[in-house]
């Protein structure tokens, strides 16, 4: 379903006054982009956001339509205001494209809101909007300079290039959207011919963000969700955007425990082959047994097939940046259930936006839509359930890192009796002090000891960087530091209600968590170093 995906967004900005002349020049150039995203992304279902103001705004409505892209229109101003800016043909075209929008909604102002507030500032607030919550920008433009304070297109894509805006929350430091100029002139003196396109922006990043979005999607076109956990409980209103939040989560949340079983099982056989090459080493060193060497060959051979198929299926990258996505998506559903508008990507700090790009886009985008109808009590539903998950984590964090501890302590146990036997047998029968004497069989004990003592020895490695590997201690400490802040949370609650700065409060250490558990994850990736 196109719900359980993740849209590739595309925006507008562009001249009003358009040349009826190269009409036909700029919406085959607008198709021919459209067109060319769509087969480069097949798996992303493509949507348009568009104010839908007289001239390039109308003129690629009328191109999405025509390809079957839903059309999202994003009104500066309430729709009766707002209307007041178009006449004639121009406000029958409006009323037309309007009434095919699949949703409409009056775009939050983005900036502090001035003591007498004009039509220009509300543009501009609707020009950041849509700037900042698209893949994509298509700005239909002669390429002029504009100003730190303006409404038009030279704004618009300097706030999606380099987030030349001021807003309430937070400073403006990430920035993934990719713009296509199509060169749209104003008067007949024009550089170029119209429609000609440029993209601006720096494209790697941009494409590495894509990828991994369309990876994402074509992973949830084949995964099915039918009887995942429900995030929310049920309500009585209806939220496409709150349904589509918990529809994607649900998707993340899948793919994350499937790739994090695939990466379990990948840690577990390197270990298990480390221990059979040295194992198979030792006899064939210490035994004579030639034909072991096959054996470390052949695991060496089979370490090697497993370390790349970690690598081409990237499980371990997959695991965690799915992970962080359905963590991010369960704050954001949670936010919108409790009735806050307020984007969970703003309250990620710098190193997490900058980590995984391609998922604060994903969130921006997923958030496009209009301000929540309806306010529910979050208590049981999001701070008492992270409360009893964290406790239950902890105690199962624990017990492993427990049995890890008594594990690699009994084989160290072992290796230094082990140890005191070797020594004892060589000052006694190995010659170590002649005196002492020696005996025949010297030779043939110390191999054996040698064998037993390297095996237990090689066992309590791996085994030791195999729990290591799971960060169990880190794991243990998280879990125990956010079960107090939910009961934190839980009493203040109790004692002063629900508020919004309580619950940005919230979500900001649900996502600071996830994302710092995510970080010292990455260095866990599956290696033969086991």
């Amino acid at each position: 379903m196109e719900t359980e995906r993740i849209p590739l967004t595309v925006g507008v900005t562009g001249h009003r006054a358009i040349r009826p002349e190269d009409r036909p020049a700029l919406l085959a150039g607008v198709k021919r982009e459209l067109e060319g995203l769509r087969e480069s992304y097949p798996h992303s279902p493509m949507v348009m956001l568009n104010s839908l103001a007289e001239g390039a705004d109308q003129l690629c409505a009328e191109a999405a339509l025509s390809l079957g892209i839903p059309l999202v229109a994003a009104l500066p101003l309430p729709l009766a205001e707002y209307e007041q800016d178009f006449a004639g043909a121009a406000l029958h075209s409006f009323r037309d494209l309007l009434s095919k929008a699949e949703q409409r909604f009056v775009t939050p102002a983005t900036e502090a809101l001035p003591q007498a507030p004009d039509r220009d500032f509300y543009y501009r607030q609707a020009g950041i909007y849509v700037a900042t919550h698209c893949h994509v920008l298509l700005a239909l433009w002669d390429g002029g300079p504009g100003t730190k304070t303006g409404c038009g297109t030279a704004e618009a894509v300097g706030f999606a290039l380099h987030g030349s805006y001021h807003p309430v929350h937070s400073a403006p430091l990430f920035s993934s959207t990719a713009v296509i100029h199509l060169f749209t002139p104003r008067t007949e003196q024009a550089a170029n011919v119209p429609g000609a396109v440029r993209r601006l922006g720096d494209g790697e990043p941009w494409q590495t963000l894509m990828d991994r979005t369309e990876e994402f999607n074509a992973l949830a076109d084949k995964t099915d969700t039918a009887d995942a956990y429900p995030l929310l409980p049920e309500r009585q209103e209806e939220d496409p955007l709150l349904d589509r939040i918990e529809a994607v989560y649900q998707q993340a949340d899948r793919l994350s425990l499937r790739f994090a079983k695939v990466y379990r099982r990948v840690l577990i056989l390197l270990a298990v082959l480390s221990t059979l090459i040295t194992a198979a080493f030792l006899l064939y060193d210490e035994a004579n047994l030639h034909w072991l060497i096959l054996v470390c060959g052949l695991s060496l051979l089979l370490a090697w097939v497993l370390t790349r198929f970690a690598y081409r299926s990237s499980c371990h990258r997959r695991y965690l940046e799915y992970r962080v996505l359905a963590e991010s998506l369960r704050a954001q559903g949670f936010l919108r259930y409790a009735g806050v508008r307020r984007e969970a990507i703003t309250l990620l700090p710098w190193s997490q936006q900058e980590e995984t790009p391609w998922i604060a886009m994903a969130i921006t985008v997923l958030c496009v839509g209009e301000a929540p109808k309806e306010s529910h009590d979050i208590r049981a539903c999001w701070a008492e359930d992270q409360f009893n998950y964290h406790r239950k984590a902890q105690k199962k964090a624990q017990t492993k890192l427990r049995i890890s501890g008594r594990v690699v302590g009994a084989a160290l146990l072992i290796s230094i009796v082990l140890y005191l036997l070797a020594l004892v047998f060589e000052v006694l029968y190995g010659g170590l002090f002649p005196r002492l004497g020696a005996i025949p069989e010297a030779e043939e004990y110390r191999t054996l000891i040698k064998l037993v003592l390297g095996s237990i020895s090689a066992a309590t490695l791996f085994i030791s960087n195999y729990y290591g590997k799971l960060s169990l201690s880190r794991g243990v400490e998280d879990h125990v530091k956010m079960a107090a802040f939910y009961q934190k949370i839980l009493d203040r609650l109790s004692i002063y209600g629900q508020d919004e700065s309580l619950l940005l409060l919230l979500a900001r250490e649900e996502l600071i968590e996830n994302g710092n558990w995510c970080s010292y994850q990455r260095d866990n990736a599956p290696d033969f170093s086991l």
